[in-house]
């Protein structure tokens, strides 16, 4: 046998290139916008705003601490946004007052997650009486305005209190209530959606043919694979969430005194706009949609990174 017989040619053979999961493949695209970028710093700034204002307070001020003979006093080297109508440091407030808007928020989206997500995923995945029951709920929660509904709920539970929490909490957690009432049904049809979407698929029936468990199928094999929509909406939601509240707080029906809101400084500061003394209604309101306006920014940016058809 000749050697151009037995001469075996070597095949160029490519590297095999590591192929890029849904969630790295969104990640690469993410980071390379400018917006998504400002939007995750902005955030970051802001939450560390809200949980650690201290860091924040350069001058030192005492929000609480007020003088009357300062009231409405301008601005200075030491008092950067001046003072309220009872002479305490605006500055200092519109730090303060971050908290508990900002806190409210996690708070409830990661109950509406928790709730809404379990809720979804029972429904979605039995389908039947068990999804009749469930739907049936969103039904009724989401015929009661929200408004209307917040307020009676707000108005009844007033002076409710909760033992062992301290004031913030107190302050907080009633609204946190109303708000969760009547926001996990949105996150339950998302969810739902996604499950009755999942559910049918090969992997879910190979591993249901392996003997898999409702169980196991519903969190560790479907639930994963139906997150995706859900990555989105949390920034999203937690705007909402800061909307929301500043609203009830702007009516006297959110967070309790003595704990400072942006709604609480928008809703004095509305009426002395227009009698010479704008910066009161204009300094919280920039910090309000600075920090909604990110949110929004980041979770419209993942929900399109997230998403095949727009990619």
């Amino acid at each position: 046998m000749s050697d151009a017989n037995v001469q075996v040619t070597a095949a160029v053979v490519p590297k095999t290139q590591k192929t890029r999961s849904l969630w790295s493949d969104a990640f690469h695209d993410l980071r390379k916008r400018p917006t998504v970028v400002i939007s995750a710093l902005v955030i970051l700034v802001m939450l560390l705003i809200g949980f650690f204002p201290g860091l924040f307070n350069f001058q030192g001020q005492n929000p609480k601490a007020c003088d009357l003979a300062l009231t409405r006093g301008g601005m200075s080297g030491s008092h950067w946004f001046g003072f309220d109508e009872f002479g305490c440091d605006y500055y200092a407030q519109a730090i303060y007052g971050a908290g508990p808007s900002i806190q409210l928020a996690i708070i409830v989206v990661t109950a509406t997650l928790l709730i809404g997500g379990l809720f979804g995923v029972l429904a979605g995945f039995y389908g039947g009486w068990v999804d009749a029951i469930f739907s049936r709920a969103v039904d009724v929660f989401n015929s009661i305005p929200f408004l209307l509904g917040a307020m009676l709920l707000l108005t009844m539970f007033r002076d409710w209190k909760i033992p062992g929490l301290g004031t913030r909490f107190q302050a907080i957690i009633p609204a946190a209530i109303t708000l969760i009432i009547f926001s996990w049904t949105g996150t339950m049809r998302l969810i739902r959606a996604s499950v009755i979407e999942s559910r049918g698929l090969d992997y879910v029936q190979a591993a249901r043919s392996l003997g898999a468990s409702d169980r196991r199928i519903m969190f560790r094999h479907i639930l994963p694979n139906a997150m995706a929509p859900v990555v989105s909406l949390i920034p999203l939601s937690i705007a909402g969430m800061i909307t929301a509240e500043a609203s009830l707080s702007f009516l006297g029906l959110g967070v309790r005194p003595p704990e400072i809101t942006w709604g609480m400084m928008i809703s004095t500061g509305a009426g002395y706009f227009t009698t010479g003394y704008p910066r009161l209604l204009l300094v919280p309101s920039a910090f309000l949609i600075i920090t909604i306006l990110a949110f929004v920014l980041l979770g419209d940016a993942i929900r399109d990174a997230l998403d095949p058809k727009l990619r």
